[in-house]
């Protein structure tokens, strides 16, 4: 089961746009420490595995949660983190909410739904043309297909495999939405799906997700 630990802070609230400036404060931050704050490595190339660390805010808190490796810096840096510079305001941190644990993950006999918390960013420059294309009849089968992907990529990510006869299956009940992702318009979809995957609490699937897209959350949790 891979370790998962969620860093909080309750006392503020923030617009869900500032997840990047989070991502870039602890990045610049915590720079010499680790690549995994940021997602950028040494010589300046970028980190594409799976961001261990993601910055999120869910309805209004700002939410910090670190997968494996990142979970253990997290708690690393628990104690050094005294204040948040937000577009030049500084936000004393006087509560702090800490929560580390063996997450459970991977393939289920049974089926789960989860609600998106944050937009899931399903397309990339390369399928988005595809998609566009698409018939609507097509489109669903083609996110749920992608859906598939982004998820066995979360798990790859956090260490967990599958047996070759477990296969992860999906539904989904989507609406499309339009945002801006580095000062381009995107598509990306809210809603929910069904699956027999099992999925921690706040992990993020699909792109952008260190910057918040694609939070997850099983519903009744």
């Amino acid at each position: 089961m891979p370790k998962i630990t969620h860093l909080t802070f309750p006392e503020l609230n923030l617009p869900t746009r500032s997840a990047h400036h989070l991502r870039g404060y602890f990045g610049r931050l915590f720079q010499e420490h680790s690549p995994l704050l940021h997602n950028h490595l040494e010589g300046g190339g970028l980190r594409y595995a799976y961001p261990l660390v993601q910055y999120k805010v869910l309805d209004g808190l700002p939410v910090l949660v670190g997968v494996g490796e990142g979970a253990e810096l997290m708690l690393d840096l628990f104690l050094r983190v005294q204040e948040l510079d937000i577009e030049g305001r500084i936000y004393p941190l006087n509560h702090k909410g800490l929560k580390c644990e063996e997450a459970e993950a991977g393939y289920s006999e049974s089926l789960h739904t989860y609600t998106f918390r944050t937009l899931w960013m399903a397309l990339n420059q390369a399928n988005y043309a595809r998609f566009i294309q698409l018939p609507e009849a097509g489109r669903r089968p083609e996110l749920e297909r992608l859906l598939r992907g982004h998820i066995l990529a979360a798990f790859k990510g956090m260490g967990v495999w599958l047996e070759p006869e477990q296969r992860i299956l999906a539904q989904v009940q989507l609406r499309q939405k339009e945002t801006r992702f580095k000062d381009q318009r995107m598509i990306a979809f809210e809603g929910q799906f069904t699956t027999n995957a099992v999925l921690p609490r706040w992990i993020g699937i699909g792109k952008a997700v260190s910057r918040g897209f694609g939070t997850v959350e099983r519903v009744g949790d």
